[in-house]
């Protein structure tokens, strides 16, 4: 019987999975056809008429095939009744063609009979290839074969499922996945593989992860591709799916990707802590249930550790799965030791990573907790890895990784994979570390060039704030000072190296202390900034002939200021620094008018200073340009902020001060900013008395006589013996010194003040008389009996000022006497 390949509706005849139906026949034991299909009459052209009852020989075969032919009914006899191979047969039209034929003997109660199935010779290699190829899937493929009816019964499966599953591949039909795997795997398969029966669409490499019900403490992955199976009609037979177990290569693709995850994950910033949350949050729960990372104490305070790596730990990060392994862990910030014979202490002795994939608690690292030990047991944790914290060869800590939800021990591979990880947060640690070290001594060096808080005086009320463009840094060359000077004036200064960073901290400080030298010299704000420009010459100069690293100064600008709560006049200058903003107590503020000078540093430029009157009430604000200054941004924009908070001088300054803080454009420009806000203060009428005296030899006489009937006002007569010595000194040495009108003037707040004035520029000197001289002892008791005295230089000469506390008031006797009695 030979059956012609006839194309089922809709597949072409290219289609290597279209349906062929065969030609056939069926010979009796003499050979004579009984038995001729439609198709046999389509292949060879002879009709079902032409060949019932006829011989196969007379007409099929060509008398040169007939050996052939005979081998193969002979073949077919000696193979017990079955037979395969390709037979030369003889067309209706006589040509002769090469058929593949298939026969197989039949027993009748007459005598056997021979089926016969025919077709081309390449369709039968075809035949030849689909079942080997078939034969291959399911005894000798290395992928998983899985075929399932409707209802996702096994039907059959290949020797890799077997294997797999460890159940022989007889065993299978009629099971399900729930015999196979392990919830919840089970129902994620089934709904995947019920999708395909219902859509028809095939999926490609799925893949599932699950256990097996042999080996429930094994994770498997596996690549899933199914396929729907229909017959030629379209009904629906069942559903086919490959399986590969793609475990290793899951895991090793994953801890691949972890390790490129703790790359952009572990040191995002220069924080140690920081940096050991990162280690801990990355490793769970790709790796690890739960994370411990403590690290020595000298690394959390940013200091070096020595090569012993003995000391206490400190619980610098835990993260866990679950909130009731975080509650077994040690907080942190806990300061521990490790038993000697524990994984972590033997891991920083030996410096080398340990192991433990089924967890062993000796009894010495019981007895550390053994509350906390029991309900670790109790939790199940069951394996181990401690893998030292290392760094130039120095031991930094140890991370220690934990396993309980996965049933799975540690192995090899996740050794080597925390060993990365670890090595990788202990180089950002280590980094952080030195970091933090460096930038405490860079802020303690700030801390000890800015001052502490402002002094309180008694003519302003003075806030502050230093805003450092980078919180975490916090070290620029931004200054402010408020610093007291003669007379209650106060010098209010503000300053801004460029840059950031401890060359610019420790520029700033050399800056702010050659201010403050240059404001005991009381010398006006315009003669400040051009010794400062000086000094910031020769800074430079300094960093020339030696190459330095160190930055240039030039571009450091400042304003400095002087207020006098007497005439309630504020006079300043400014080097390249933005102007002043005044509130008065009607609520405007203003911008004065100034001459700008150049920054510092330019060299040979002039400055000039501005003076404007303050009504008492007045708030002045000094600040840097990193408070206004915006990127993409008008600096009129800025000013404008500045002005609208400072609209309500009578608030407190510390509000005042918030109010310009939350002012601040948000895209401020990468720069540090100083405020300081002062509250200007005036004396009263009555705490001041000021008398002009003619240059005469009386002058002394009658200072000292106006000096007591004060004091006696002031109720001050306790220190007028004192008082009237210092200013009979004084007068008489301007009326003998010095030049013009004499001008004498007391000043009562904390301290009693005495200054006196003349015309001249020449400066009193101090000096130590001999024994012998009748002379020169005047500057000398008044050095002693005063707190303070000096001498102020203004346009129209000097004025040479003392401070006397009226707490108590020094004795005079002895000489002191003496000399009073002999001058009156």
């Amino acid at each position: 019987m030979v059956d012609i390949p006839v194309t089922t509706p809709g597949e072409g005849p290219d289609d290597p999975f279209a349906v062929h139906r065969s030609a056939s026949a069926v010979l009796d034991g003499r050979g004579t056809i009984v038995g001729w299909s439609a198709q046999a009459q389509e292949l060879l052209g002879y009709t079902a008429e032409e060949v019932l009852g006829r011989p196969a020989r007379e007409f099929l075969v060509d008398p040169r095939d007939e050996d052939d032919v005979m081998h193969a009914v002979t073949a077919c006899g000696e193979s017990e009744g079955c037979y395969f191979g390709v037979v030369p047969v003889r067309c209706r039209d006589g040509e002769r063609v090469d058929l593949g034929c298939r026969v197989r003997a039949m027993a009748r109660p007459h005598g056997p009979e021979w089926f016969v199935v025919g077709a081309p010779a390449e369709q039968v290699v075809q035949w030849e290839t689909d079942r080997s190829v078939l034969d291959g899937m399911f005894r000798r493929c290395p992928i998983g074969l899985v075929v399932h009816d409707p209802e996702l019964k096994f039907l059959r499966v290949n020797r890799a499922i077997a294997r797999f599953g460890e159940i022989p591949p007889e065993a299978f039909p009629g099971l399900r996945l729930g015999d196979f795997l392990m919830e919840p795997e089970t129902d994620r398969v089934e709904t995947h593989l019920r999708r395909v029966l219902a859509t028809g669409e095939p999926t490609i490499f799925i893949e599932q992860r699950g256990r097996l019900q042999h080996d429930p403490g094994q994770e498997r992955v596996v690549s899933i591709s199914a396929f729907r199976m229909e017959d030629p009609a379209g009904r629906v037979l069942g559903v086919t799916e490959t399986v590969e177990d793609v475990t290793d290569r899951y895991r090793a693709r994953q801890r691949l990707a972890l390790v490129n995850e703790a790359s952009a994950r572990i040191g995002t910033t220069l924080d140690v802590a920081r940096t050991a949350r990162e280690l801990a949050e990355v490793a769970v729960p790709d790796l690890a249930d739960c994370v411990s990372v403590d690290l020595l104490e000298p690394v959390t305070r940013g200091q070096e550790t020595t090569k012993e790596s003995t000391g206490a730990l400190s619980r610098t990060a835990v993260h866990s799965v679950s909130p009731e392994a975080s509650d077994l862990m040690y907080p942190v910030g806990h300061v521990m030791r490790f038993p000697s014979d524990a994984p972590q202490a033997l891991c920083m002795s030996e410096q080398h990573p340990v192991l433990e994939a089924v967890l062993e608690v000796s009894p010495s690292w019981s007895s550390l907790d053994p509350d906390k030990v029991e309900r670790v047991r109790d939790l199940g944790v069951h394996s181990l890895i401690a893998v030292p914290l290392m760094a130039r060869g120095l031991v930094l800590g140890v991370v220690s990784l934990w396993r309980w939800r996965r049933p799975e021990p540690f192995e090899e591979d996740d050794l080597t994979l925390a060993e990365e990880l670890a090595a990788r947060a202990a180089v950002c640690i280590d980094n952080a570390r030195r970091y933090t070290q460096q930038h405490e001594a860079a802020l303690a060096l700030q801390r000890s060039l800015l001052p502490r808080g402002v002094p309180e005086h008694p003519a302003v009320e003075v806030a502050h704030r230093y805003l450092p463009a980078d919180a975490t840094a916090g070290v620029g060359g931004d200054w402010f000072d408020a610093i007291p000077l003669s007379g209650l004036r106060i010098a209010l200064v503000v300053g801004d190296v460029v840059g950031h960073g401890i060359h610019a901290a420790a520029t700033m400080g050399r800056l702010r202390t050659a201010v403050h030298t240059l404001a005991y010299l009381d010398l006006p704000p315009d003669e400040v900034l051009s010794h400062l420009d000086d000094l910031v010459d020769r800074l430079a100069a300094e960093h020339e002939p030696t190459r330095e690293p160190a930055p240039q100064v030039i571009g450091a600008t400042c304003l400095y200021a002087v207020y006098d709560p007497v005439s309630r006049r504020c006079s300043f200058a400014r080097a390249g620094h933005p102007p002043p903003a005044v509130a008065t107590p009607d609520g405007s503020v203003l911008l004065p008018d100034s001459p700008v000078g150049p920054p510092l540093g330019l060299g040979n430029l002039p400055f000039e200073s501005a003076e404007l009157e303050l009504a008492e009430g007045s708030v002045l604000a000094l600040y840097t340009d990193g408070l206004i200054r915006a990127q993409h941004r008008d600096l009129d924009e800025g000013l404008a902020r500045l002005r609208s908070a400072l609209t309500e001088p009578s608030r407190p300054l510390e509000s005042i001060c918030a109010a310009v803080e939350n002012a601040l454009p948000p895209d401020r420009s990468h720069d540090d900013a100083a405020l300081l806000v002062a509250r200007t203060r005036a004396l009263a009428p009555h705490q001041v008395a000021t008398w002009q005296l003619p240059a005469e030899p009386t002058a002394a006489a009658r200072a000292r006589a106006l000096a007591a009937a004060q004091l006696t006002e002031w109720g001050l007569e306790e220190i007028a013996f004192t008082t009237e010595l210092i200013v009979s000194e004084l007068v008489t040495n301007a009326y003998r010194y010095g030049g013009g009108p004499l001008v004498l003037r007391l000043i009562r707040d904390s301290h009693l003040i005495c200054e006196v004035s003349d015309t001249s520029s020449t400066s009193p000197r101090l000096r130590r008389a001999r024994t012998t001289d009748e002379g020169g002892r005047g500057l000398f008791l008044v050095a002693q009996l005063t707190e303070r005295w000096g001498t102020r230089y203004v346009r129209e000469g000097k004025t040479i000022w003392t401070e006397q506390p009226l707490v108590s008031a020094p004795e005079v006797g002895g000489l002191g006497e003496a000399l009073l009695s002999a001058e009156w």
